[in-house]
């Protein structure tokens, strides 16, 4: 018999007490047997282009702290290196990749995408198959605003300079460029769904460097053009859209993107994430530092967020990824103040 899978409950738009928990990053650093695994398969991208590594390591959070869903170990740019865009990581740079051009985005193909990701969607169908029933799958992948900010920079910046001042400048192609990571972005999604994930999460990561007129045009008219053709092919798609920073933008981000759930950063406060509550499901929003603090500071974080959103529909979960700082112990912490209210 398959046992209730409360991430699920809760995306369909009941409140479930004590709300069921997964952490941002909750495969990673912060975690010996990760170090050691990360070790083991040499680069970043060969630990997420390996089935059997990325399953262990997508698996090991969930033997050490039960949480009540999985999340894919991933990367939002294995999209752009689908597209040939010598994606690579460098230990203490970060992603790096060809920066692209608007005759760059002109010439980008991306026929081979599902064929590229083969692993990545085998990995999603041993998880399915290795998982506890109770334990909710969740695919994702990044935001086309957010993915398009690496791929015009070619690396991290600050402020996302590099992908405005493109835009502005060069107006059609960043739109095509856009337009481009929307079609391959649902159709991975949608791939990810047909291999066994149970929900998916898009990840706009950079959304918070944007105004209000850019904010439209370049997250919330991508994000729901992704969410409309996942739903197309699967019409009860279950869907979290993260707009890290969006702050008062999120007011119509689930209505105007078709989003089932919203995610929030640590810097939404209670009293508004309460508001955004009141239209559906949300998900969030404990500040990682809390989990590197850990002790009273964390505890006082659980309770608050519970206070105020446990009456609704909440996922609970970090305002971002958990840091490499974290004390694993604090993670523990976290997940039994949690279920002991």
């Amino acid at each position: 018999m398959v046992q209730t899978r409360k991430v699920l409950d809760v995306l369909d738009g009941e409140t479930v007490f004590p709300p069921p928990v997964w952490l941002m990053r909750q495969a990673g650093r912060y975690l010996p047997e990760y170090r050691r695994t990360r070790k083991a398969a040499g680069s970043f991208l060969d630990l997420c282009y390996t089935p059997d590594l990325a399953v262990e390591v997508t698996l090991q959070p969930i033997r050490r702290f039960g949480f009540d869903a999985a999340i894919l170990f991933s990367d939002i740019l294995v999209v752009p290196d689908a597209l040939d865009r010598d994606v690579r990581f460098e230990e203490g740079r970060g992603p790096l990749m060809k920066p692209i051009d608007a005759a760059g985005i002109a010439m980008l193909d991306g026929s081979n995408l599902l064929n590229h990701l083969a692993p990545v969607l085998e990995t999603v169908k041993r998880l399915r198959a290795g998982l506890p029933d109770e334990t909710a799958l969740l695919g994702f992948c990044g935001a086309p605003w957010t993915v398009a900010t690496y791929m015009i920079a070619g690396h991290g910046t600050p402020d996302q300079a590099p992908a405005r001042l493109f835009a502005y400048r060069e107006p059609a192609a960043f739109d095509m460029l856009l337009d481009l990571l929307a079609d391959l972005s649902a159709e991975y999604l949608c791939a990810q769904i047909e291999a066994g994930a149970d929900a998916v999460q898009i990840f706009d990561s950079w959304a918070g460097v944007l105004g209000k007129s850019e904010f439209q045009r370049f997250c919330v008219g991508p994000t729901r053009k992704i969410i409309a053709a996942v739903r197309s092919k699967h019409p009860q798609a279950r869907i979290i859209a993260f707009a890290k920073g969006a702050g008062p933008l999120l007011t119509d981000y689930r209505r105007e993107t078709g989003a089932t759930a919203i995610g929030l950063d640590w810097t939404v406060p209670l009293s508004f994430a309460r508001e955004l509550q009141a239209g559906g499901p949300v998900q969030g929003n404990l500040d990682p530092m809390r989990v590197v603090a850990g002790g009273k500071a964390l505890d006082e974080g659980v309770d608050a967020i519970v206070e105020a959103l446990g009456n609704g529909p909440l996922i609970f979960n970090l305002g971002h990824g958990i840091t490499p700082q974290a004390d694993p112990d604090h993670v523990t912490r976290l997940v039994q103040r949690l279920r002991s209210l």
